[in-house]
């Protein structure tokens, strides 16, 4: 198996589906985000409890918020490590995950936005941002 960067290197004719690929890759990491919202979600939420303490979205949105970013980006960070890509893309996807919160978190503290919308509008910025950053690096993801 070739690292990101040796496939990049290659002509694009000798890559293969690279759209294909492109796609399977974005699909795989929405799947590693959720799995891992889900696992690091319990872990904390579980370690919260026996401490005898509670993360509630509508009492801390932000800090429900900060727990969902960490864990979709530990997720993913494991998958793309997995699959061979370097710290600086991993990081960068990373990003992706906590700049919705960057730029909601104002607007939820202005009223702007409601805590219990504020799930909903990362998600639905967390994936355009990823398919920006995917882009960015077209020949990383499409091999």
């Amino acid at each position: 198996m070739q690292t990101p960067a040796e496939t990049a290197a290659r002509p694009a004719a000798q890559q293969g589906h690279g759209w294909w690929h492109f796609a399977r890759h974005y699909v795989e990491m929405v799947v590693a985000m959720a799995a891992g919202m889900l696992v690091f979600g319990a872990l904390v939420r579980g370690g919260l409890a026996l401490a005898g303490l509670e993360l509630s979205a509508e009492r801390h949105p932000e800090l429900a918020s900060l727990e969902m970013a960490f864990g979709m980006s530990a997720g993913m960070a494991l998958w793309m490590r997995h699959r061979g890509h370097g710290a600086r893309s991993t990081a960068e996807m990373c990003g992706a995950m906590f700049l919705p919160a960057a730029v909601l978190f104002p607007l939820l503290w202005l009223g702007a936005v409601p805590p219990d919308s504020l799930p909903v509008l990362e998600h639905l910025a967390m994936l355009p941002l990823m398919l920006l950053v995917m882009l960015r690096r077209r020949a990383e993801y499409g091999a």
